[in-house]
């Protein structure tokens, strides 16, 4: 992986050359020049990730410098560094287009940290970027993959509200495709120029998350030693893409609440309240009525939300566009592993779509990343599948291969039913203990299901 390049230009030799080699240390590629017309001389023949300058410089100033930037090279992120730290200086730094702006003399952990920020900063902004420019080929709803009913009215349900600015609810288990539905709303939406920020709500440690969301205040409490800006802010003009809503604490619901509401808030500490001009679509792979029904998750929350839901379907409901994906996949592993793998046969297709996949579309391009990195030429035959796509597929393949009949016999209807009786469990477990999600997992109707159940005496 290519290293991230740094620039550094600073006239006091002690802290250049400290500067340069923490960024050293850090893994950084890092170029240290002595003034601003030095750096000036540099920065056109190198694609520099970051540059960090000093205020106060002979011949060419940072805000020269900064100037200079911005002008040739726009995307690319400055800090400021000084030991004359006005608010007059910070201000004008601020508005030529610094991302930071820290004062000697330099600590090691700030330093860092604002580093880390601001490349994160740039990445988002070249992500962004990437996916503006390949917006009308990526979400052009007539190349999504999928052709079954249920994904078609999916599809129907975007487009009608990909052009509002409505609240979305994005239902669905993991794996079926929910940051896509999302990124389709934003990309085919009016705020497409504007930043898509997304939360994964789950992921974030609840201490955390608050700050995530909101931002905080220098002080606000131990460990803020700057003040941050939160995700709703950084969302201002876009899309805030709250991503397992579901998981989040009751007291962190009752703030989104008020922010879904008014589209106002305050920082953590802080006392000016900041309003914001975003739109709002969540996710989860919950049951939230359920979860309102049992105290989890707020009702008045719920309803907010709400307001335009979308249900992805399982794969194995749209079984249907199991073949389209595989070939979908195929082409694109083909290319990224430079391989030649034609199809899976016909044998092995109908074994992919046998199979109940829990991990869903994400299990299959995973599985498909597999199948063509461990293949050397040919096709995709029954052999080269997984156990466990074998088993699941044809009900009792590797169980049968697996059992030794004694000389003295066996008992047939007992080891029938001792296999019948482990799926029902495996398969109440995996639902939840949803008895209508356990039946479809085995392919059987519920009332079939329960009385199985019953003669097992299953609770």
């Amino acid at each position: 992986m290519q290293k991230i390049k740094i620039l550094i230009a600073e006239d006091n030799d002690l802290s250049r050359e400290n500067l340069r080699e923490l960024l050293s240390e850090n893994g950084y590629k890092v170029k240290a020049v002595s003034n601003g017309k030095e750096a000036m001389d540099v920065f056109p023949y190198n694609n520099y990730d970051l540059v960090i300058t000093d205020l106060r410089m002979p011949h060419v100033d940072g805000l020269q410098l900064l100037k200079f930037i911005k002008e040739m090279r726009p995307e690319t992120v400055v800090i400021m560094v000084t030991g004359y730290a006005t608010v007059k200086s910070a201000i004008n730094a601020m508005k030529m287009g610094a991302f930071d702006y820290i004062t000697k003399p330099l600590k090691k952990d700030f330093v860092k940290l604002a580093v880390e920020r601001a490349l994160a900063h740039a990445k988002l902004k070249e992500e962004n970027i990437t996916l503006k420019k390949h917006l009308e080929e990526k979400y052009d709803f007539s190349k999504i993959i999928g052709y079954s009913n249920g994904m078609k009215k999916v599809f129907e349900k975007i487009k009608k509200v990909a052009s509002s600015d409505s609240t979305v609810a994005i239902y669905g288990e993991s794996g079926t495709g929910k940051e896509l539905v999302a990124r389709a709303l934003h990309f085919n939406s009016k705020r497409k120029s504007l930043p898509l920020v997304t939360v994964n709500c789950g992921a974030i440690p609840e201490e955390l998350l608050e700050s995530e969301l909101f931002g905080h205040e220098k002080g606000a409490f131990t460990g803020a030693i700057r003040s941050r800006t939160g995700r709703f802010e950084l969302a201002h003009g876009g899309t805030i893409f709250l991503d397992e809503i579901g998981d989040m604490s009751p007291s962190l619901q009752v703030k989104v609440l008020r922010v879904i509401q008014e589209r106002r808030f305050e920082r953590i500490g802080g006392m000016k309240t900041i309003d914001v001009d975003i739109r709002i679509i969540t996710a989860t792979n919950q049951d939230l009525e359920k979860a309102v029904a049992e105290k989890r998750f707020r009702e008045d929350l719920f309803y907010r939300i709400n307001v335009i839901p979308i249900h992805l379907p399982p794969l194995r409901e749209r079984k249907v566009d199991i073949p389209v994906l595989v070939n979908h996949f195929l082409r694109i592993f083909n290319k990224s592993k430079e391989k030649n793998i034609k199809e899976l046969t016909p044998e092995a297709m109908n074994y992919l779509t046998k199979y109940h996949w829990p991990g869903n579309v994400r299990e299959l391009q995973n599985l498909i990343e597999m199948l063509v990195v461990m293949k050397e030429h040919g096709n995709i035959e029954l052999e080269d599948l997984p156990d466990k796509i074998r088993l699941n597929s044809n009900g009792t393949e590797r169980v049968i291969s697996d059992i030794d009949i004694p000389d003295d016999g066996l008992g047939l209807n007992e080891i029938i039913g001792q296999f019948e009786k482990d799926l029902l469990r495996k398969a109440l477990q995996k639902s939840g203990g949803i008895k209508n999600r356990a039946a479809k997992l085995l392919d059987l109707n519920r009332t079939t299901f329960v009385e199985k159940l019953k003669r097992y005496k299953i609770n």
